[in-house]
Parts: structure tokens; sequence; C-alpha cells
């Protein structure tokens, strides 16, 4: 279960990028973030943004048009 969750549902590239980096900011090493998305090119950006930030993209599924993540701090 997440620590936090992040609805970015509605918003294009690079909004849900930005709130999720807002987000983490926010939060402890450890500590995970769950984000909810309806932008397709989430699912490129959100593990381009692990890569790059060195966070650890857990979790990265689908449910109808909606992209779920869960990222951990680290």
């Amino acid at each position: 279960m997440a620590d936090q969750t992040l609805d970015a549902k509605g918003l294009n590239c690079p909004l849900p990028i930005i709130k999720a980096k807002k987000a983490l900011k926010g939060m402890t090493p450890g500590q995970s973030l769950a984000i909810e998305s309806t932008d397709p090119g989430s699912v490129a950006d959100f593990a381009a943004f692990c890569r790059q930030t060195g966070n650890e993209l857990v979790s990265s599924d689908q449910a109808g048009d909606v992209y779920n993540f869960e990222i951990k701090k680290v």
C-alpha cells in the first residue's frame, strides 16, 4: 500500500510528472507514491522519470483508460 496517492487523471504531459516530482520531494526515502493518470504518454514518462531520478518504479499497469503507477522514493 502506497504512503501517498496522487490523482493526475485528466492532466496531460508534463503535468503528471511535475505533480509527482513535487509530491516525492516532500516524502522520505522508502516511502511510495501511487499515481493515477489518463495520459497514455505517462507510461513512458514515468519509466524515464524513474531512470533519471533513481527512484524505483515499483509497478505500472492499466485498468481501462486509467494508468496506475507506484514509485518508491530512494
